[in-house]
């Protein structure tokens, strides 16, 4: 089990200092994670390493996963996507299986923490079915800047409950929301499978193992099979950067069990990429493999992010830790972490040609891509690493029950 000590030589004495510092007046404290999956999405990936080191610095933190049925996941699926701006027909039934399937958490869910920490939309209803003895915190990891509104006006019921919202990015905050709202930017593990050193051997077996050839330059995106990640856009951006140079995509993406759309959107891209795939030239991945993803990203030449919403793309964030140059779109919280044209390219959303453009300006001229991977790794070792997260939640809960 990793400990707050293994990152030092990453971040540095002081930060780790700080972190203990702050955990003096939390020893004993009893927090509770809870959202809806223990794998397959950048929140769980958080969590796996957040909880224990919050246990490593004193603090008691606990992590529970939110129990549900086929159309439960269905429904929030589509809450999601009205979060981000999609049309949704919030039915009474939706409603009904949405709030009893939380009630019927609750009936085997103890709560007797100092502080509860609730993930995304899916545990949000939690709160009305216990007796509220301590502060809870609502987490919410997607984009807000243009919610549906009749959507946003249920959900607010229980958000009014809440002690405090914390949002990706500064321009989520909601105005007409009377709830203290705080920012935190997610995080990456560089410890983790996903993201530390690889031998060059292992990464040689991982991608022989699962049939990508290296023989010409990869272009990655790491993603669900989501719609907001735009895949089809991808494909169509490939298609006219392979017109001018040779080189093969490689899109890869887990099928969360919270996300029952995704064989959907990849059944529509295999179709759309159908004589590319049979060629060899574009490759569709859905294995769960942390390593996997990781001997990918290391051995691609760009990085594409080709979302339309992104609450903050950890995907973007671990490509930058590589040492990778990225292009990805204007949106949610990618911008937060690249500075174009010195850190990474932006791209405006469903823009192919601008996308096309970027990547194959970064394969014609490698030591540019370079330049800007290495100034992407220096950004996120200051600001997007776990240790920042651990620091952020303990002044957070020292504010709250400190």
């Amino acid at each position: 089990m990793l400990t707050l000590n293994d990152y030092r030589p990453i971040v540095g004495d002081k930060i780790i200092s700080e972190i203990y510092r702050l955990a003096r007046d939390l020893y004993g404290a009893k927090v509770l994670h809870i959202n809806s999956t223990y794998y397959g999405g950048g929140v769980a990936e958080m969590l796996y390493t957040l909880v224990p080191l919050l246990n490593d610095a004193g603090i008691n933190a606990d992590w529970r996963i939110l129990r549900g049925s086929e159309d439960f996941f269905m429904i929030t699926k589509k809450f999601h996507n009205a979060l981000q701006g999609d049309h949704i027909n919030l039915s009474e039934m939706k409603k009904d299986i949405y709030v009893r399937t939380n009630e019927d958490f609750s009936t085997y869910c103890e709560v007797d923490h100092d502080a509860v920490i609730v993930h995304d939309p899916q545990p949000l209803p939690l709160i009305r079915f216990y007796k509220k003895r301590q502060p809870w915190i609502w987490r919410c990891h997607v984009d807000l800047s243009h919610p549906n509104q009749e959507l946003w006006h249920f959900l607010t019921d229980f958000i009014l409950r809440y002690d405090a919202v914390i949002v990706s990015a500064e321009y989520y905050r909601k105005d007409d929301l009377p709830v203290e709202q705080k920012v935190v930017a997610p995080v990456i593990d560089p410890l983790t499978a996903k993201n530390k050193m690889l031998p060059h051997t292992l990464i040689h077996k991982m991608l022989k193992k699962n049939d990508i050839p290296t023989d010409k330059p990869l272009i990655t995106q790491i993603s669900r099979f989501d719609k907001w990640k735009d895949p089809v856009g991808v494909v169509e951006a490939f298609k006219l950067v392979r017109r001018k140079t040779d080189c093969r995509l490689v899109l890869c993406g887990s099928m969360a069990p919270d996300d029952p759309e995704g064989w959907d959107i990849y059944d529509s891209v295999k179709s759309k990429a159908k004589t590319l795939i049979e060629s060899g030239d574009v490759i569709l991945n859905t294995t769960e493999h942390n390593v996997l993803v990781n001997a990918l990203q290391r051995s691609s030449a760009v990085i594409i992010q080709n979302s339309t919403r992104e609450g903050f793309g950890l995907t973007v964030t671990e490509a930058l830790w590589k040492g990778k140059p990225v292009v990805a779109t204007n949106v949610g919280g990618i911008p937060l972490q690249i500075v174009d044209g010195e850190s990474g390219f932006l791209v405006e959303p469903e823009n192919s040609e601008q996308l096309a453009q970027r990547t194959l300006e970064i394969l014609q001229h490698p030591e540019m891509g370079k330049h800007l991977g290495e100034r992407g790794r220096e950004d996120v070792r200051q600001k997007f690493l776990i240790t920042r997260m651990v620091y952020d939640d303990l002044k957070l809960l020292r504010e709250l029950i400190g």
